[in-house]
């Protein structure tokens, strides 16, 4: 499975959410530091879920990156998240 797909299926299990988008943006970064041929290393997710309502900004990015898991964490150079509720 592409990193993107484990994204994508890990933040729909944790979070049911209303909106997701999962953008690999790995080729816009060719030559800069953590590109890996084929892409997979750099991502920007846009995610809106009823269960981030009640958090501050900084527990809604832990949460997201608990649900990732280190394992998949670790294999991502960069993550932008921009989180609703």
């Amino acid at each position: 499975m592409r990193v993107q797909e484990e994204i994508e299926s890990r933040l729909r299990a944790a979070f049911a959410p209303s909106t997701l988008e999962v953008v690999d943006e790995s080729e816009q970064h060719r030559g800069h530091a953590g590109y890996q041929e084929g892409g997979q290393s750099h991502f920007r997710v846009q995610i809106a879920a009823a269960g981030f309502a009640d958090l501050s900004r900084i527990a809604r990015h832990r949460a997201v990156h608990e649900a990732l898991g280190k394992d998949l964490v670790g294999r991502i150079h960069a993550l932008a998240l921009h989180i609703s509720a």
